[in-house]
């Protein structure tokens, strides 16, 4: 891949996962919608990482999963709710999204190993 290609993949990969996240949150609400999105970006992260390699590492991980999940978000929801006073709500979704995160890219990478 080209420089320029590259970056046109990382483009149209952000652009879409900017959208599927945007249209998710639309539904479900945050900050639950953005925890969901984390866990079920950090597990395709791990399948792609290791059936799609890094052919695919610029459309897919950078732009489509960096666009759909969003730690800044995670962030600021964190904040949200700190400042709303829903400090163990805010604790519990800190602890959930990362744990869930970290145990669904687990996943994701023990399963795609399993099936190559």
């Amino acid at each position: 891949m080209t420089h320029f290609s590259t970056i046109g993949a990382v483009a149209l990969g952000g652009a879409a996962g900017s959208v599927l996240r945007h249209l998710t949150v639309a539904a479900f609400g945050a900050p639950w919608a953005v925890a969901a999105i984390n866990v079920l970006g950090s597990f395709l992260i791990g399948l792609t990482y290791v059936l799609l390699g890094p052919r695919f590492s610029p459309f897919v991980m950078t732009g489509v999963l960096g666009g759909f999940t969003t730690f800044s978000a995670f962030s600021l929801d964190t904040l949200k709710l700190w400042e709303a006073g829903r400090i163990p709500e805010a604790a519990l979704y800190v602890g959930v999204s990362v744990l869930l995160s970290l145990a669904a890219v687990s996943l994701g990478v023990t399963l795609a190993r399993s099936l190559t």
